[in-house]
């Protein structure tokens, strides 16, 4: 027996057969997921996060394998977003996952109310969610996550954006107006015309690819001297890459080659305590074993801290049992030359304070260092200036154009020493993390005053004599944490110190936060690791073990632990230590283990 169907279905009935039944109207579009990468599984890619404050990080994770932290600093809250194509009149979710205190997940541009969610306090993954509704003529919003001011980092991991999906993503255009600005022996500097929708372009030497940029101009960097290199640039967004743009040519200014000249692919490179005991014992030149391809004597000091007036001389016997005589010393230089080994004296040291601080003091460094290079037959110079040999006046605030003496007197009397002795002089020099990296932050007093005028003093003599540097190896020892390029502070003793201070020299960075004064990229070539030999050698010893993760990651992309270098680099110089002494008081560790690495 049929059921007796219901009075409403009855009266539809009713109303349909008389045409009275209002028609039904048409779907809408489906709700689809519209974040993309929201898991950050991809990277930053599709991400802007303010400051390069982002990073992605495969633990702690909510879901795959990698998510999001980000460290406020400052006055930056560590804002990471996403632009999104949307519909007008229609209703979205936005949700995701977060760690930390004070984390907020929001979206702006929405035509209506914008909105956003926070916690105070999430110490395992907690959900955060939320609900909008587009404007009548809204076709975009921007999704985002944020922390708080002076707080520590937050994570976020599997952020959604769910409703119906906006015009699609288009491929932007190919770039234009590419043009090369001035080149020097190593380096081509370009800049383009910004292309709507685009947020990357990468830059291609011949068909290489080269950079990938998020703003309009590049430097290239890694050049050989007099030689015409052809750019081309792509601009790309989430829909994927324009073509390439018209190709614009430039050739490098003759720089004779590699500053220095013949040095072993990967080298070590060591300091010889030549003119003083310090626990360790002295080594005479001629025991220093093969495996040392440059030697730094050490250490050529100043009469006065602003004489200018370099002396050095043999430790004394009484000092020293065992040193041998000057004719000995010599000869042995000599030997060590013969077979390939270069040996520079090495200007300053803890205890060798060296201000040029006048016209007259610059004058007398070229004269004394050029005595000390030509009575003992040397190849060069190492620059190992620290404590208060450098630092910046007040107003002194652009690393590409120095203005305080100190800094000006000494590029002009190492450029007047390089002048003398022509393309084959090795140049090598030893800054602190103090007068090198820290500039990613501080630099000098600052625009305002106050802060330690030592900052980042280093970084105009690097960038000032770039084309004459051999090798550049910064100290990642006795130091304090430094900030690296992912906005995280890094301590020594680990892989990752040496591979996020590495990452710096060889990708660049904005001095002090200024985006429009970028310190840029030295060559792989110019660029070793200074280390410890042992524990007694300094603080911040690093194991063998630790050291060749370092060396893996930067040179071949493995074992990089949490740090995401910017590049790979297999050219990279090789290692310094302090010391040659300190090594063979701890059983030739140190330069055992690189011999064996040798890449």
């Amino acid at each position: 027996m049929q059921r007796p169907r219901p009075l409403a279905v009855l009266l539809a009935a009713v109303l349909a057969a008389g045409g009275l039944l209002a028609t039904v109207p048409a779907a809408q579009a489906a709700d689809v997921e519209l974040a993309r990468n929201g898991g950050f599984e991809a990277g930053l890619t599709d991400w802007s996060c303010t400051a390069g404050s982002g990073a992605v990080i495969s633990s702690p994770v909510h879901g795959g394998t990698k998510a999001l932290q980000a460290t406020p600093a400052g006055s930056d809250n560590a804002k990471c977003s996403q632009t999104i194509s949307v519909q007008p009149n229609s209703a979205y979710t936005l949700s995701g996952w977060v760690r930390g205190s004070y984390v907020y997940l929001g979206a702006s541009g929405t035509g209506t109310t914008d909105v956003s969610t926070w916690t105070q306090s999430a110490p395992d993954w907690q959900k955060l969610s939320t609900t909008f509704r587009t404007g009548a003529s809204t076709t975009s919003v921007t999704i985002y996550t944020h922390g708080w001011y002076g707080t520590a980092a937050y994570q976020a991991d599997d952020l959604s954006l769910i409703g119906p999906g906006g015009t699609p993503v288009q491929v932007p255009a190919a770039p234009t107006g590419l043009t090369a600005g001035t080149p020097t022996s190593t380096t081509i500097p370009l800049s383009w015309s910004a292309v709507p929708g685009a947020t990357r372009y990468t830059v291609y030497r011949g068909t290489t690819q080269v950079t990938t940029v998020s703003g309009t101009s590049a430097t290239v960097s890694g050049l050989t001297p007099a030689t015409a290199y052809t750019f081309q640039v792509t601009a790309g967004n989430s829909a994927g890459d324009s073509p390439k743009s018209a190709a614009v040519t430039a050739t490098t200014t003759s720089g004779g080659g590699e500053p220095g000249g013949d040095l072993p692919a990967h080298a070590l490179v060591g300091y010889l305590h030549a003119s003083f005991a310090n626990g360790s014992g002295y080594t005479r030149m001629a025991d220093v074993p093969e495996s040392w391809d440059i030697i730094n004597l050490a250490f050529g000091e100043p009469t006065s801290v602003t004489s200018g007036d370099i002396r050095f001389k043999l430790c004394p016997q009484t000092e020293c049992p065992g040193v041998e005589s000057e004719a000995e010393f010599k000869a042995a230089i000599d030997a060590k030359q013969a077979a390939g080994k270069k040996v520079l004296i090495s200007i300053g040291g803890q205890n060798g304070q060296v201000q040029l601080a006048s016209t007259a003091a610059r004058d007398a460094f070229v004269a004394s260092v050029s005595k000390i290079i030509n009575e003992y037959g040397l190849d060069g110079l190492d620059i190992d200036f620290e404590g208060h040999s450098l630092s910046l006046q007040t107003g002194d605030t652009d690393f590409r154009n120095p203005t305080s003496p100190v800094i000006v007197n000494l590029i002009q009397a190492i450029k007047t020493l390089k002048a003398k002795y022509g393309s084959k002089f090795v140049l090598t020099m030893a800054p602190e993390t103090f007068f090198v990296q820290l500039g990613y932050q501080y630099y000098g007093s600052g625009p305002w005053g106050g802060q330690d005028p030592r900052a980042g003093a280093y970084l105009p003599v690097i960038h000032a004599l770039r084309d004459d540097l051999t090798l550049l190896h910064v100290q990642d020892y006795n130091s304090g944490s430094i900030m690296g390029l992912d906005n995280q502070y890094h301590s020594m003793g680990g892989a990752d110190f040496h591979i996020a201070m590495t990452d710096m020299l060889l990708t660049g960075f904005p001095v002090a936060g200024n985006a429009d004064r970028v310190f840029p990229a030295l060559r792989p070539e110019q660029v070793a690791i200074g280390l410890p030999a042992s524990t007694n050698a300094g603080n911040g010893h690093t194991s063998p073990a630790e050291v060749n993760k370092a060396l893996d990651c930067l040179t071949k992309k493995t074992n990089c632990g949490t740090y995401q270098t910017h590049g790979t680099w297999p050219t990279l110089r090789g290692l310094m230590t302090w010391s040659i002494n300190w090594d063979r008081f701890n059983g030739w560790e140190f330069s055992r283990n690189f011999d064996a690495y040798r890449w």
